[in-house]
């Protein structure tokens, strides 16, 4: 019988002395989805991952993986892991570096060999086979590091931050090998602090100060929390009218998404008019003001005032 949920949590909390990390995560991961967990450096993303790697022990609450209590040692053979933080043998070419990891999980000779080739030409470095990975970008380790990940043939990966410090480009060829996995029925569970990257995900939750405080799919969350009209403005002095529109009361929230100023109202042309009002008494020239679809970034800004206003509020449920 197939488990419904590749992980299912219930309260998982980690606390470090009188710090608490993790306070009551409680989520379900789909089998074969990409399953995002998105916030800010020090959120509690990567001491989420390691409790459910086992590889710190939770505070309290429980957890089950691939239909197996947190720690089991078979379904941990399972699964992979790209850390954020890797440090790999860069004395080694990237074949040495393939084959080292499939001894550890005790592959036999021929089928390493076969998988070691399979994934260089699935993450695009068969030509770089004889290279030392100290001669590696930080793109082509990213993508080492995610072939390591799925030499076991895993059904649940784990990708701590794996596109921090990347260009653009890697980045987005990154994420087309990470779908490329949830096509292949692999279950991808991955962190980032990119919040545009979410977009490539099936499920997502935010997370700050250690609290999931929004889930769904990014569709659903920019849909579900911004009940208000967002206008963006394009202006020649952006920060200058941010710093403006944020002292109105008709303003509820503001932004700066790229080169563009974003800002809650409660009615759309109302807002329309006070904006260019407000902006032309300051002297700053208005190019446009549009209504847009919320970013995944205004429903995070949106959640984190929330929280701040009302700190106690509930954890969000799947």
């Amino acid at each position: 019988m197939v488990e419904p949920f590749a992980i299912e949590t219930h309260e998982l909390r980690k606390a470090f002395g009188e710090q608490v990390a993790v306070k009551g995560l409680t989520l379900q991961v789909k089998q074969g989805e990409v399953f995002g967990f998105l916030g800010p450096n020090g959120a509690g993303k990567t001491t989420s991952i390691k409790m459910l790697l086992g590889l710190v022990a939770p505070t309290s609450g429980n957890a089950m993986l691939l239909g197996a209590p947190l720690g089991d040692r078979v379904t941990r053979g399972r699964m992979g892991f790209l850390p954020e933080h890797f440090r790999f043998q860069d004395w080694l070419t990237a074949g040495e570096f393939l084959e080292l990891h499939g001894r550890l999980h005790r592959m036999e000779p021929r089928d390493l060999k076969r998988r070691s080739n399979e994934l260089l030409e699935r993450v695009g470095l068969t030509a770089f086979r004889g290279k030392f990975l100290r001669t590696f970008s930080k793109g082509m380790l990213q993508r080492i590091g995610l072939a390591q990940a799925l030499l076991n043939r895993p059904r649940l990966v784990f990708l701590d931050e794996p596109t921090g410090g990347v260009d653009p480009a890697s980045r987005r060829r990154f994420w087309e090998l990470i779908n490329g996995l949830s096509e292949g029925g692999i279950t991808v569970f991955v962190t980032t602090h990119y919040l545009d990257e979410a977009e490539y995900c099936n499920d997502i939750r935010l997370i700050h100060a250690g609290r999931i405080v929004a889930g769904g799919s990014p569709q659903e969350l920019k849909t579900r929390y911004i009940e208000n009209p967002i206008l963006e403005v394009s202006c020649d002095r952006t920060v200058e009218a941010m710093e403006i529109l944020q002292k109105e009361p008709w303003v509820l929230e503001t932004s700066i998404f790229g080169l563009a100023l974003h800002i809650s109202v409660g009615d759309e042309e109302e807002g329309k008019r006070l904006v260019r009002a407000r902006l032309a008494r300051a002297g700053i020239a208005v190019d446009r003001v549009d209504r847009i679809m919320p970013s995944l970034e205004d429903v995070f800004i949106h959640k984190i005032e929330e929280q701040a206003v009302s700190p106690a509020a509930e954890e969000v449920r799947p």
